[in-house]
């Protein structure tokens, strides 16, 4: 921000500060002094460095304000004295269609204008800070915006179509010949204020050449509004065009301060250009919201900053800042403090703690010679996170992390039924522009990179990674975070059997279960259910959906033929994909401590031959449902296929687990409890033995 050393003093009171006692004060305030240059006359120009949280410091005004709050001195404010108008301007209207984007919108209508040279006191002041006179009604404009920090623009309301002003949203193609002269096209996301018939500006950033102020105007329209700073970045960034508008727009202007702003620009043209105000002014937009104050506590305050701070300090020093304290009315210590319009940035009471340090001075807090630490336990979800990894790695996995874009061909791949890709701006991203919908996007190119590296693992490289995925879901943005994990199917030649395939799938299942285990306890249920995959590049053969204690927890299956080609695989991989709040949800587990049995248990193995569709979690259920003692518990041992089972079926071997508790089990009674189970199943499955 450029300002002018005499033009800052006019807020000031006088004696003036010298320059040099200026440049140490805003140094003191937070605003470091890029440079500082003599100008003629006895003036300087300073280039004073601003926060992007401090629109308000982007004027005189406002520097003028932290100089004074720092000097404790009384800041010298212009006079706007407009004359008495009623009614609505005649021949004009005002219309605001999209007050989301553009929050406030005031017009003035001043008629009989004579434009013409500026006064040299104006023209000295622009001059100063790097600006060049244009006329006197265009160059009031630019003085308000570096007096007060609020950009305005002018109208020719004879050039205006139909005698209004439209705030709207561009139409994709819509041209506009900015007053740089150069032809626009604009884009949908594009805000626009327009007549009746086309643009006439670019909200925010530009004025359009077609309505602009010249030597022929008489009557002109007066705007000063403030627009959505996200609105106004972006349409700055795609017309590749950068103003002191859109500077301060971008850095958030109050709607609360276009007020002052607008009787201080029409009260100097009708000063230098004279001409009649018509009617009074006329605003649209959004209505406006009440504050309900921020509070602050005197003990947090001293807290904080380690200062001694009397009951009276704190509300004075605010006050120099234009922020008023009330007291809280709870019968409690502490204010209730009402933030002004020009100050968007104080909104917590820590906002305000800062400011009190500020001009107390961040030289006065004191420093001690040792900071006191607390040990405390760790955070449980980041305990979680640690356990997980270790469990992984002790597993053979290696933690990677990859990047969060992705083309649109590999995330369609892994985007989930009833979902679109959340995408960015093409010309920002190249061939990548759209955000992951899966954590396997980037794994699956990270195993690329492996595989073009030469880099191999005993029994495979096995990855994963802990990362946010988004899509877009019925208009809303969808993100959540999730764990990824991919490995190699372990084979022995190019292609992998079947056997191969389903071997590498069971290693996954495993390190899944391991993990359980880990972080929900030895107690918690893993349900695996097979459905057809829920994204076109998974393998609909081995594909199933994973629940934990009943929560739907995510998906494990194998990387779909044409996924694998894409990513230039040369051998078989299985990913799965776990919601990670739902994985850790339960940690730490409650485990709980049994004595040891004190008798001998017994165990049967069983080999059934079942169709290939019975899936060993309806087995299990099965053995479950009507289980009695002495019946403890049953597992899966392993799956056969062979020609000497047929085609079709397959041999699944279950062990079945007796106890009881009181005394030795005979051996008929496992027995008969073993056949009982057997009978129930053949009923259920139409199995028979394997013998």
């Amino acid at each position: 921000m450029l300002i002018s050393y005499r033009w800052l003093c006019n807020y000031l009171p006088t004696p003036a500060p010298s320059v040099e006692r200026v440049e140490e004060v805003l140094i003191h305030a937070g605003f470091p002094i890029e440079q500082r240059t003599s100008l003629d006359g006895g003036d300087w120009l300073l280039d004073v460095e601003i926060t992007s949280n401090r629109g308000d410091c982007l004027s005189h005004i406002g520097l003028a304000r932290e100089v004074a709050a720092k000097l404790g001195a009384a800041l010298v404010l212009p006079v706007s004295a407009l004359p008495a108008a009623a009614g609505a301007p005649a021949g004009f209207a005002l219309e605001n269609r999209v007050p989301d984007l553009c929050p406030r919108f005031s017009a003035r209508v001043i008629r009989g204008v004579k434009v013409g040279p500026s006064p040299a006191w104006l023209v000295k002041a622009l001059e100063a800070v790097g600006q060049r006179s244009i006329n006197n009604v265009v160059d009031v404009t630019n003085f308000v915006c570096a007096e007060l920090g609020n950009p305005s623009h002018v109208f020719d309301l004879r050039k205006l179509a139909g005698g209004r002003l439209i705030v709207r949203a561009a139409t994709r193609g819509e041209k506009l010949t900015t007053l740089d002269g150069k032809g626009r096209t604009l884009a949908a996301g594009d805000v626009v204020v327009a007549d009746a018939e086309r643009a006439q500006s670019l909200a925010g950033v530009i004025g359009g050449q077609d309505s602009e102020v010249d030597a022929s105007t008489t009557d002109v329209v007066l705007e000063v509004a403030t627009w959505d700073p996200v609105a106004v970045r972006l349409a700055a960034r795609r017309h590749q065009v950068r103003t002191d508008a859109s500077h301060r727009f971008e850095r958030v202007v109050g709607a609360g301060t276009i007020a002052e702003a607008s009787a201080r620009a029409a009260a100097l043209i009708l000063e230098l250009a004279g001409g009649r105000l018509d009617g009074d002014v006329v605003v649209a937009g959004a209505p406006e919201r009440a504050s309900a104050g921020v509070s602050l506590r005197p003990g947090r305050c001293r807290g904080v900053l380690g200062m001694e701070l009397t009951e009276q300090e704190i509300p004075e020093l605010l006050g120099r800042l234009g922020v008023s304290c009330r007291p809280n009315g709870r019968g409690g210590a502490g204010w209730v403090c009402e933030v002004p319009a020009f100050r968007p940035d104080l909104t917590r009471e820590i906002d305000l703690i800062e400011e009190i340090g500020r001009l107390r001075g961040l030289d006065q807090v004191p420093l001690r010679g040792a900071i006191p630490i607390v040990a405390r336990a760790g955070q449980r979800t980041e305990l979680a996170r640690r356990e997980l990894g270790a469990t992984l790695c002790g597993l053979g996995y290696f933690e990677v992390v990859t990047f969060s874009f992705t083309s649109r061909k590999a995330a369609d791949m892994l985007l989930p039924a009833g979902m679109t890709r959340a995408e960015v701006d093409d010309s920002r991203r190249g061939d990548e522009p759209v955000l992951r919908p899966s954590v396997l996007s980037g794994l699956l190119a990270c195993r690329q990179k492996n595989q073009y590296a030469m880099a191999s693992q005993p029994g495979g490289v096995r990855l994963f990674e802990v990362s946010s995925v988004f899509a877009q879901q019925d208009g809303a943005s969808v993100e959540r975070t999730n764990l990824g994990l991919l490995a190699d199917v372990p084979t022995k030649g190019r292609n992998a059997t079947m056997d191969e395939l389903r071997h590498g799938v069971r290693l996954m299942r495993g390190a899944i279960e391991a993990l359980v285990r880990v972080l929900a306890g030895p107690g918690a249920k893993v349900e695996w259910e097979a459905r057809a995959p829920h994204a076109p590049g998974l393998d609909p053969r081995a594909y199933a959906g994973i629940t934990l204690n009943g929560r739907l927890l995510g998906y494990m299956g194998l990387v779909g033929g044409e996924c694998q080609r894409m990513h230039d695989l040369t051998s078989p991989v299985v990913g799965a994909e776990l919601w990670l709040e739902g994985l850790i949800a339960d940690y730490p587990p409650k485990v709980t401590i049994r004595g040891l049995p004190e008798f001998p248990g017994s165990e049967r193995d069983i080999s059934l031959i079942v169709a290939e569709h019975v899936q060993w979690a309806d087995v299990e259920r099965a053995v479950l449902e009507g289980a009695a003692p002495p019946l403890e518990g049953v597992s899966f041992v392993t799956t056969f296929r062979g020609e000497q089972i047929g085609k079709g079926q397959k041999s699944v071997t279950l062990r079945l687990a007796f106890r009881d508790a009181s005394r030795t089990l005979k051996r008929e009674e496992a027995d008969g409890a073993a056949a009982a189970i057997l009978e129930r199943l053949k009923g259920r499955f139409g199995a028979t033995v394997r013998t």
